[in-house]
């Protein structure tokens, strides 16, 4: 039996250029799940249940909450991109390539599944460890895609730091996980629309 040599395995960079529109949707779908099993995992050795963070909540006011938090930032976001240069909020392509040709629905479903995602691990389990502000630190720096530039870092800290504050004031997961939603979907349609114009 021939023996496997790990020396020579060869790991080289890939840029989001060199991905085809499939492998993009794959690394997103497959970067999600493995954030989701990772919330659920910490949850659970936190002695916690994560099916109760998804309990729905006795009131709706956290929907109120939540679209005014994604109006601020998505209105944050529009007014800062008017007056900075494209090249300091450059995420390497990353958004434009997930969403530009995209369907409506499917902008809604990749909006939806990161969202639940990312709030399970960040919000629901790390949060309650470290706190909102340790949180949104790490969760600026799994953003690597923004580390190049000192502005879209500090919008990602600044919008998890305020999801986190609003999941500790309305005291359900489903606020930051509206309002994260509602950022992304926004966003991608705007994306997408601006495609849409320029054809």
């Amino acid at each position: 039996m021939k023996k496997f040599d790990f020396r020579k395995i060869k790991i080289r960079k890939v840029t989001v250029d060199q991905l085809d529109d499939r492998m993009l949707l794959v690394n997103l779908y497959l970067t999600q799940l493995f954030t989701f099993i990772i919330g659920w995992l910490w949850v659970f050795l936190q002695g916690r249940n994560a099916i109760n963070l998804f309990a729905p909540p006795a009131s709706a006011d956290f929907a109120l909450w939540a679209a005014a938090l994604a109006a601020a930032v998505i209105a944050f976001d529009l007014g800062i991109s008017r007056w900075v240069p494209e090249e300091a909020m450059d995420d390497g392509g990353v958004n434009e390539r997930i969403f530009r040709k995209r369907p409506i629905w499917h902008i809604a479903l990749i909006s939806l599944v990161v969202a639940i995602c990312e709030e399970l691990l960040f919000r629901g389990a790390i949060q309650s460890s470290i706190g909102p502000y340790w949180t949104s630190i790490l969760f600026a720096a799994i953003h690597v895609r923004y580390l190049r530039h000192w502005i879209p870092t500090g919008m990602v800290f600044g919008i998890s730091y305020g999801l986190g504050l609003l999941y500790e004031f309305a005291g359900t997961l489903w606020a930051p996980i509206m309002t994260h939603f509602l950022f992304d979907f926004i966003m991608g349609l705007i994306i997408r629309l601006r495609r849409d114009l320029q054809q």
